[in-house]
């Protein structure tokens, strides 16, 4: 789940793109691009808040968690204890960050297993929550800072943090699914950008430069190199059109070091920066960078002040993994 802290302040919900988008059907929140494609962008659905605009998350229902599995801090409104994002190599840290991140791997999978045209996300959200605390964990997106729901599905123009809804998947979306399992006291974090049935050639091209994003952000990482050498090898892949198409990075979202804490130092950005923190053995992170196609890597948040849409409905697309440091290299756990 991408961190918003150095973000959100930065986004606003927009008069003027509701004043633009104004003939959209409310329901299911969507709306349809012209047929002729004026901007270049494909065809796909666009997501848009619902209407009557209901501000804020509180008549949002959360699912249940059994009592017997533990909870991270904040949920009983404790705050967690920032650190410097580096474990301890060889030993029960270890052991218990990476089973945090085999069941975050193995949710995901599972998570995407379910992707097809007409499922809600909500329904989702419901199975893939079932699944987590049936493993003995805890969904950690819900109730972080008031989030409603277990997982985030971002279907097309969301970047980040959609909320599981009733809209049903339509033939033709991309929906990334990020998921964050609390298990033994550690989170273990990843998501994936699925397509949903026939998705035209420019969504594919979409989710594929962003998995080659991320492969670049990881390629760039071991013990002695530069945080900013992440966000350097995937400006430096972005940059160039692909297959005849520019994409940019969103800049507002960035990974965010991962352990005992669901967010904290080090921040990772996925854009060229010039931070002069060096990894080490137990650095353990995440790289999740969210592309975007065109140009205008520009955001706006939903009244639900959560849910975090391109400004000019372009579709957007993300994937995650978890990064330890070791003596030897890096190491994907997820």
């Amino acid at each position: 789940m991408s961190c918003r802290a150095c973000a959100c302040s930065k986004l606003f919900f927009s008069p003027t793109r509701r004043t633009r988008l104004a003939t959209a059907p409310s329901q299911h929140r969507r709306f349809s691009t012209p047929i002729n494609d004026p901007d270049g962008l494909g065809r796909y659905s666009v997501i848009l808040p619902e209407e009557p605009f209901v501000f804020g998350v509180s008549h949002i229902r959360n699912r249940p968690v059994p009592a017997s599995i533990t909870r991270p801090p904040y949920v009983d409104g404790l705050k967690e204890k920032k650190g410097n994002g580096v474990i301890e190599l060889g030993g029960r840290e270890e052991e218990r960050v990476r089973r945090a991140a085999r069941l975050a791997r193995d949710t995901r999978n599972y998570a995407g297993s379910l992707v097809k045209a007409g499922i809600t996300t909500d329904a989702m959200d419901e199975a893939v929550h079932e699944f987590i605390v049936g493993h003995g964990a805890y969904p950690s997106p819900l109730l972080y800072e008031g989030f409603p729901k277990s997982i985030c599905t971002s279907v097309n123009n969301i970047i980040v943090h959609g909320i599981p809804d009733e809209r049903p998947l339509e033939d033709g979306d991309i929906v990334n699914i990020d998921i964050t399992v609390y298990l033994d006291g550690y989170h273990g974090d990843t998501s994936q950008t699925f397509l949903v049935g026939d998705v035209d050639d420019k969504g594919r091209a979409l989710c594929t430069l962003t998995n080659a994003a991320l492969k670049a952000g990881i390629k760039a990482c071991g013990p002695g190199k530069h945080f900013r050498d992440i966000g350097r090898a995937i400006h430096n892949l972005v940059k160039k059109p692909y297959e005849g198409m520019d994409f940019s990075i969103a800049p507002q979202f960035t990974g965010h070091g991962i352990g005992k804490t669901f967010h904290t130092l080090p921040w990772v950005l996925h854009t060229w920066n010039e931070e002069p923190e060096v990894m080490v053995p137990g650095h353990c992170f995440t790289i999740e960078p969210p592309l975007v196609h065109g140009s205008d890597p520009r955001a706006w948040i939903f009244p639900d002040g959560w849910t975090a849409s391109t400004e000019n409905c372009a579709r957007s697309a993300q994937a995650e993994h978890m990064i330890l440091i070791t003596d030897k290299g890096a190491e994907v756990l997820t």
